[in-house]
């Protein structure tokens, strides 16, 4: 027998790609942005992008991604680098439903 499942798995939810400080830190470029991210190996491409606060940055950056944490926002603008916030990779008000018509119902 199969166990009935508890709870609701959003179809629409919005999912980032997390990168920390000290990995935009370590690419050594002085933009970054989702392609020169991928070319680092530090993302996929393809795959919205949200900075976070772990580590320290060492310079000025210009930095645009998707999504960035409030700690690592005022890490950049207090290194001297900017920060840019691009509209999402999706059309609409919310992404696209993973899945099929049966499996999201």
């Amino acid at each position: 027998r199969v166990p009935k499942l508890k709870g609701f798995n959003n179809p629409f939810r919005v999912e980032y790609y997390a990168v920390n400080l000290d990995a935009v830190d370590s690419l050594g470029v002085a933009e970054v942005d989702p392609a020169s991210l991928v070319a680092g190996g530090v993302a996929h491409k393809g795959q919205m992008i949200k900075v976070l606060g772990r580590g320290k940055i060492t310079r000025a950056v210009k930095v645009s991604v998707h999504a960035i944490s409030k700690s690592a926002q005022e890490a950049i603008v207090a290194a001297g680098g900017s920060v840019v916030i691009l509209p999402p990779t999706f059309r609409g008000v919310r992404p696209p439903a993973k899945g099929s018509q049966f499996t999201n119902r």
